[in-house]
């Protein structure tokens, strides 16, 4: 089932604007921010190794302005999504190279926002692993983010929520958005990265939902 982002253009942090919803967006808004490679997005729980893994609140990540944060509606009825979660993501950037990151999160009625499933993509392998190729800068492409499978049951009263960034460090290695080579880069350089949500541009996780009793 295709949940789509929206906003007004002010989905950055959880006290932003963006939504989640099964209605596509009809509007032309997109969201912006800003990408800094020297000060990524920290990395709450997930599929690391050592004490910090695993299930952790991702409040103080959504505090940040290089997160965009679109959540659905209170829910009426437990829903469960189990099976592979792919995010499909409209966006341009200002770099030759860069990264997107993805999470789709449990938001709990006491307010807690828990990780269920995260991925990145590093655009400059778009195409082909084997044939990596640079980015225009201002050009729109389609990624897929696949997330990996999850199962969870969104309970009654609470929210299901997706936070897109460009950073999830140190789960993944920051890209330094310069194009150059990974590994021999001493230079770091700003990304403008823009997520683009309206009808020719429908931005949208898909969700794997199970019928539940």
């Amino acid at each position: 089932t295709p949940y789509y982002l929206d906003s007004s253009g002010h989905a950055n942090t959880l006290h932003g604007d963006g939504v989640l919803g099964t209605a596509p967006p009809a509007d032309t808004a997109s969201d912006t921010y800003v990408y800094d490679p020297r000060d990524p997005v920290p990395s709450a729980g997930g599929a690391m190794l050592g004490p910090r893994s695993g299930i952790a609140r991702q409040n103080e990540v959504e505090r940040r302005d290089d997160v965009l944060v679109y959540t659905s509606p209170i829910l009426k009825w437990d829903v469960e999504v189990t099976g592979p979660v792919k995010l499909v993501l409209l966006v341009s950037t200002t770099a030759p190279s860069t990264d997107f990151t993805a999470k789709l999160v449990d938001v709990h009625s006491n307010g807690s926002v828990i990780n269920i499933a995260q991925g990145i993509i590093r655009a400059r392998y778009r195409d082909s692993w084997e044939a990596p190729t640079l980015l225009e800068p201002g050009k729109i492409y389609e990624y897929t983010i696949d997330r990996e499978a999850t199962s969870n049951r969104f309970l009654k009263v609470h929210q299901s929520r997706v936070e897109v960034s460009s950073s999830n460090f140190t789960q993944f290695d920051r890209n330094p958005n310069t194009g150059h080579a990974f590994g021999m880069d001493t230079e770091t350089r700003i990304a403008h990265q823009t997520i683009y949500h309206d009808e020719d541009h429908p931005s949208h996780i898909l969700l794997p939902i199970v019928p539940t009793n």
